[in-house]
């Protein structure tokens, strides 16, 4: 073979080569490639290794299907009670279909962009500001439903809206924060308010606690000192009764009560009483006495 014949093997070698080359496309993980064949749509690629007719076919647009997401720029947007504030937003999207993504916009991320400061403004016209500023779940569930079907035809998902940043006028914020300071202020008097009323009523009840115990205990006292006179009555009373049986026993029950008579009367001779009246039962007190002695006489015997 000459010369001419190993270019020519070596040439028909590089042309193999490079048709494989064109012919084998490798599409990665999470990834489609939309194919046009003669500029007309052919098909999607899925992840994998494909063959596709070199030079006819062509990589129109490489789709990721991930999940991405996009901060936009803050927009200007006019309350219902016409306030101007600046609010910027966070979108989560994924591609769900390559084919409307890469024919159904011609932008899509401008699209976005563009339908999400449009939905914002609509929403955000219908509140006040002070619902604008307290109902951010509300705004991103209807901008997520309202983005969600509008990109629909385009092949997108829109999964998650956020609203990032409330910015109101610099006078609105002042006012807002003096009110916020104001609100403050007055929780914390009504605290302390509060706080002091607290301990009036335990200083309160404390004492009425005490004057109860105070009460309770000198009622306990005059009980326990009623309960020992009573009980040294009884045994007064009992001692006494237990003398007279003894007595009785000595069967000296008329001679007892007659001199016990004339104690009582003797106790109140000594008194301030200047007329003293003497029974006729105790005219027979010296026989008596006597009687007495002399029985007491037999008895140290």
């Amino acid at each position: 073979m000459g010369p001419v014949g190993i270019a020519a093997v070596v040439g028909l070698f590089i042309f193999l080569m490079i048709l494989a080359s064109q012919a084998i496309i490798i599409v990665q993980q999470a990834n489609k490639y939309v194919i046009e064949r003669l500029g007309v749509y052919s098909r999607s690629l899925e992840a994998g290794i494909s063959v596709v007719w070199p030079f006819v076919d062509r990589i129109s647009k490489k789709v990721s299907l991930k999940e991405q997401v996009v901060d936009f720029a803050p927009q200007p947007v006019i309350t219902k009670d016409n306030v101007t504030m600046q609010i910027d937003t966070v979108v989560f999207y994924m591609v769900t279909d390559a084919k409307l993504f890469t024919y159904g916009v011609t932008n899509p991320l401008r699209a976005i962009e563009n339908l999400t400061a449009t939905t914002l403004r609509n929403i955000i016209g219908d509140l006040q500001l002070d619902e604008s500023l307290t109902s951010r779940d509300k705004i991103n569930t209807q901008m997520r439903i309202i983005l969600d079907e509008a990109t629909d035809p385009w092949g997108i998902k829109i999964i998650r809206v956020e609203v990032k940043n409330i910015l109101p006028p610099k006078d609105i914020r002042e006012a807002m924060e003096k009110q916020m300071r104001a609100e403050r202020e007055r929780r914390q008097a009504i605290l302390i308010a509060e706080g002091q009323k607290r301990a009036a009523i335990l200083n309160a009840e404390g004492d009425k606690e005490s004057s109860i115990l105070r009460a309770e205990a000198e009622k306990e006292v005059r009980i326990q000192e009623a309960e020992g006179r009573a009980k040294a009555i009884i045994e007064v009373q009992d001692a006494t009764a237990k003398g007279i049986q003894l007595i009785k026993k000595a069967g000296a029950d008329e001679a007892f009560l007659r001199l016990e008579a004339y104690k009582a009367m003797v106790q109140v001779a000594n008194g301030q009483s200047t007329t003293l009246i003497v029974p006729s039962d105790l005219q027979g007190i010296t026989g008596l006495t006597a009687t007495i002695a002399e029985t007491l006489k037999t008895t140290k015997k």
